[in-house]
């Protein structure tokens, strides 16, 4: 049986501003704000915030370390220009760690095409390209159009005639994962993207890579200090 995450239990007591204190002088609160999206539903915390769900959503592929001591959990939209700053150093911080596990979770809340960009890279999974559309959508600077979206994916390797049927047959399914994503961040009390939870830690905004260590060293000293 899972139990909840408690997201007052993941601040540890701190309000955000003393949570990202904890992580080194100088945090840098930046992050684009959420606008409202109907959309999707919003589910109860004790439905969505567990850390089956939370860590180990087996419908969203993992980077990083499979069997990692420590799981960091990314909501992110393709268009948030923060969180493609972030993202490179972000993934040098699980390479050289080498033990952390990687699960980006797409929260599209910065309006329609951000929804097409993230149906249509959870539809490139069915081809096991997700990483590779992942990157080609959240690498770039400029701002994403339909268009650019399949193109950019087309020069990734992705098949797009191939994800876009993908996406028709399988819908419903890649709506609820990003209903259960919105549900979660929701829940935690995000702000905007990006955000991150790091352990069983509820870290809102951008992290260096310092910042990210510090983090992770903190988690698992949590860890640690729970089995004694």
């Amino acid at each position: 049986m899972t139990r909840p995450i408690d997201p007052a239990r993941l601040l540890q007591g701190h309000s955000r501003r003393e949570a990202l204190g904890l992580l080194g002088a100088g945090a840098v609160m930046l992050g684009c704000e959420i606008a409202p999206n109907p959309a999707f539903a919003q589910g109860g915390e004790e439905t969505v915030l567990t850390e089956a769900l939370v860590l180990r959503d087996p419908d969203i592929p993992a980077a990083g370390n499979a069997n990692g001591d420590i799981t960091i959990v990314e909501y992110f939209d393709y268009q948030c220009p923060y969180c493609r700053k972030v993202e490179p150093e972000l993934r040098q911080v699980v390479q050289d760690d080498g033990k952390v596990r990687l699960v980006q979770k797409d929260w599209p809340i910065l309006g329609p095409v951000s929804v097409v960009a993230a149906r249509m890279a959870l539809a490139s999974k069915y081809q096991d390209k997700y990483f590779e559309a992942h990157e080609a959508l959240i690498g770039v600077n400029s701002k994403l159009t339909e268009p650019r979206i399949r193109e950019l994916l087309a020069g990734a390797g992705v098949d797009v005639d191939r994800a876009t049927r993908d996406l028709e047959t399988n819908a419903k399914a890649i709506d609820a994962v990003l209903a259960r994503n919105n549900d979660q961040a929701t829940a935690f009390g995000f702000n905007g993207t990006p955000s991150f939870i790091v352990g069983k830690f509820r870290v809102p905004g951008v992290l260096t890579m310092a910042q990210f260590d510090m983090a992770i060293a903190d988690a698992r000293k949590a860890a640690a200090a729970k089995k004694k």
